[in-house]
């Protein structure tokens, strides 16, 4: 950025856990079900998750979440392209974290996990859920301590069971963890508003921590492909569509009243872009106004609800944002690399300065990084004299 007065902040980038990480941070309870990255008779990796192969992350291709700026050539699977050896600079180090900031003019980056994105379809026993996800969060904030408040860890919860979730969610933000996220989906089946719920969104209004709903992958048949055949192996397709999950999940949040219960409860909706938000607001709205007053479990307009207790990312490349900031609120936005996943695009501050220009000032400070700091509480900032 051009202004070193404005705080640059990335408010959802990733890093790449060690491979090892469940094997050395599990309960000893589950050390003999970690989840690990193993090589098949072809030499190639997959993840190994309760002792059985992925079957959705196997055939070589886990590298390819450390993708950022590889051609498809460079992200054919082949048993030398390995998870480890082929990470890019930051990934898997803190202080490599931090150069690849400064090089970028990034003051500070909130971090979300890799591998811990892959699992969570294909495991069904709660208490081993709860486990994997308490080995992550004992390792973010370790991956983060010593970063100057420039690292934000963010705790990964699963909402497979309730109590559970809600002794997670206390203990990693004791520990030093800034809000936690949660999958899409439940392998209960449970929707996310659902009053069931309601001990792990009190306990985030009580603790004062921001929930993002963040894609992963979905169980099998994903939402986007629940009602077709044929459309296994379509990864450009998936990808595009993963932000269906990711708005129902959001949604069940204003059918079930989630937000007048809890009107401390803070949401973040994650790595669906934010240009599709104000048209969503209005439809939930005239819905609320029409059919709504037959259920009526909210007595406000969904979009004062956003308004007042939830936030979205955006990409810098996305050319309505600018657009609808006024009509959504300049305090609702945050912008988001996803460095390094193979989806993030080379050159988003090229791409963020360019958004960033066409907004006022104030509405520009809060974009680029007010938003998320205030949010957070996040003080760090690079040394540099400009950005």
């Amino acid at each position: 950025m051009t202004r070193r007065t404005d705080t640059v902040i990335d408010a959802d980038a990733h890093i790449l856990e060690p491979p090892d990480l469940w094997q050395r941070y599990i309960d000893p309870a589950f050390r003999d079900r970690p989840i690990c990255i193993k090589t098949d008779e072809h030499g190639l990796e997959y993840l190994e998750i309760d002792g059985k192969m992925s079957k959705r992350n196997s055939g070589g291709m886990l590298f390819t979440v450390g993708g950022y700026g590889k051609s498809p050539q460079e992200l054919m699977p082949r048993p030398d392209r390995t998870y480890a050896d082929t990470a890019p600079l930051g990934a898997m180090d803190p202080r490599e974290r931090l150069t690849y900031m400064d090089q970028e003019g990034v003051d500070a980056s909130v971090l979300y996990p890799s591998l811990a994105l892959l699992w969570e379809p294909e495991v069904f026993d709660a208490a081993l859920c709860d486990a994997y996800c308490r080995a992550y969060n004992r390792w973010i904030v370790d991956f983060c301590a010593d970063s100057a408040d420039r690292l934000i860890p963010i705790a990964h919860i699963s909402l497979g069971d309730v109590e559970r979730a809600v002794a997670e969610l206390e203990r990693s933000v004791k520990a030093g963890a800034r809000g936690a996220f949660v999958a899409p989906h439940t392998i209960s089946r449970i929707p996310h508003g659902h009053p069931d719920h309601d001990p792990f969104w009190a306990k985030a209004a009580e603790l004062g921590v921001p929930i993002g709903i963040h894609p992963t992958i979905e169980p099998n048949p994903p939402m986007a492909a629940a009602h077709f055949d044929g459309m296994r192996g379509q990864s450009w397709y998936f990808t595009v569509m993963s932000s269906l999950a990711v708005q129902a999940a959001f949604t069940t949040l204003f059918q079930y009243g989630t937000f007048e219960r809890f009107p401390d409860l803070k949401l973040i909706v994650l790595e669906s872009s934010g240009g599709w938000i104000s048209a969503w607001l209005e439809r939930m709205d005239a819905k609320y106004e029409s059919i709504g007053r037959f259920t009526r479990k909210m007595t406000r307009p969904p979009s004062q609800l956003f308004k007042a207790q939830c936030w979205i990312s955006c990409d810098p490349d996305e050319k309505t944002v600018p657009a609808i900031i006024d009509l959504v609120g300049d305090d609702r936005f945050f912008w988001a690399s996803d460095y390094p996943h193979s989806e993030a695009k080379p050159g988003v501050m090229d791409d963020l300065r360019d958004m960033v220009g066409l907004l006022k000032p104030e509405a520009r400070a809060k974009l680029l990084g007010g938003n998320v700091a205030g949010l957070y509480d996040i003080t760090g900032r690079r040394t540099a004299t400009e950005g």
